[in-house]
């Protein structure tokens, strides 16, 4: 392996070992806490424009398969990793993260102290970072103050699909067998279609096509630029707006066409489309000191008093304080107070910050798919 530097733009540096891709790469480093998931994290286009460091220690273990991941390819700048193994160990594994990298060109680096990573950024806050195996420390911390600031970005465009598509990604839905409904195999039928959405891809998990489809729905996918009334005369039953990489303030051209949708026919959010909602009711949103990352996020349904441990991935929140008086909070996360759901009182809308979908982390709030169900059928 090729010896590698991070470089932070506060000066900080750790040396470690290239693995994957060599070379030089920048973005905002971040780190998560789930102890499972890499591919899915990796494949996720929430992480467009990111530096991932991952604080469990060992990676790779279990391999890369086609059928866990969550985009067509990787979004991540780059993978910060304690260890990587090089003999992953599983059935469902096809090529090794380290082979996986080096097909996609992203960079890697193994043997940096995590604890003592992630605890700079949750005292200093996530920032600019390089990693690179051929550059000086001097040039490297130089190279990372040169990177273009989370703040202001604009991602979407480059993750979001160009053409309109059907959500076919599965047949048949794999399960656990059940003593209790006499299930035999590992899958069942998709339930039949209840009702026709169409859903904006602003950087869109497959595992939130799956579930949509899973629940009752039929799923048009549009990219991130198109019209309301392009998205209107479909007529569909409902608008999902999905997850997504940046800034939310800075979509300006996307509010503009979803408060367009608002009132005129059921919108569910998740995530990105949490934060556009937030900006389409008149709110704000604020950039959070190292972000929410990780699948043990305890969240606290104010409506019920009920407490979902819930998967996060998101570097911004909404300002409670800036919503207008129709808008009502309807879930907090208990870490640190930040809106984690809302809906309006008016217009058949809502939304959550967190990702019930999961993919790694936990389904506890898996049910809010059923309410976007419940939402539709109550508007008709």
């Amino acid at each position: 392996m090729t010896n590698a530097i991070l470089a932070l733009e506060d000066g900080r540096t750790f040396h470690g070992r290239a693995f994957g891709h060599s070379g030089t790469t920048s973005g905002e480093i971040c780190f998560n806490t789930s102890m499972t998931g890499y591919q899915e994290i990796i494949t996720d286009p929430s992480y467009r424009g990111q530096i991932v460091t991952m604080t469990y220690p060992l990676q790779g273990n279990y391999g890369i398969n086609t059928d866990d991941s969550e985009s067509a390819s990787p979004h991540v700048r780059g993978f910060v990793i304690g260890e990587l193994c090089e003999t992953p160990s599983s059935w469902r594994s096809q090529q090794s993260l380290a082979d996986y990298f080096k097909e996609h060109q992203i960079i890697g680096i193994e043997d940096i102290d995590t604890r003592a990573l992630t605890k700079h950024l949750r005292d200093k806050g996530a920032m600019r970072a390089v990693i690179s195996t051929e550059l000086s420390e001097e040039d490297a911390i130089k190279a990372a103050n040169e990177t273009p600031p989370m703040e202001g970005s604009d991602f979407v465009k480059e993750v979001s699909t160009e053409e309109p598509y059907l959500w076919e990604g599965e047949s048949r839905l794999w399960t656990i067998p059940s003593v209790t409904t006499k299930q035999e195999t590992n899958y069942i039928d998709l339930p039949p279609v209840k009702y026709r959405i169409v859903a904006y891809d602003f950087g869109i998990k497959y595992n939130i096509l799956r579930s949509l489809r899973q629940s009752g729905f039929k799923v048009e996918v549009v990219n991130s630029r198109t019209p309301a009334s392009e998205v209107l005369a479909k007529n569909p039953d409902g608008v999902f707006l999905s997850n997504g990489p940046g800034d939310p303030a800075a979509l300006t051209y996307i509010h503009k066409e979803v408060k367009q949708l608002i009132g005129q026919v059921p919108v569910f959010g998740i995530c990105l489309g949490h934060q556009i909602l937030t900006h389409c009711f008149g709110g704000t949103t604020y950039k959070l000191k190292f972000g929410h990352r990780g699948g043990n996020h305890p969240v606290k349904d104010l409506r019920t008093g009920r407490v979902a441990i819930t998967a996060q991935n998101h570097g911004f929140a909404t300002d409670d304080k800036s919503l207008p008086d129709f808008v009502e909070v309807t879930h907090i996360n208990l870490n640190d107070q930040t809106v984690e759901g809302m809906r309006s009182t008016k217009d058949p809308v809502f939304s959550v910050q967190h990702h019930p979908e999961a993919a790694p982390g936990p389904n506890d709030d898996k049910g809010f798919f059923d309410e976007f169900i419940e939402l539709i059928e109550s508007s008709n």
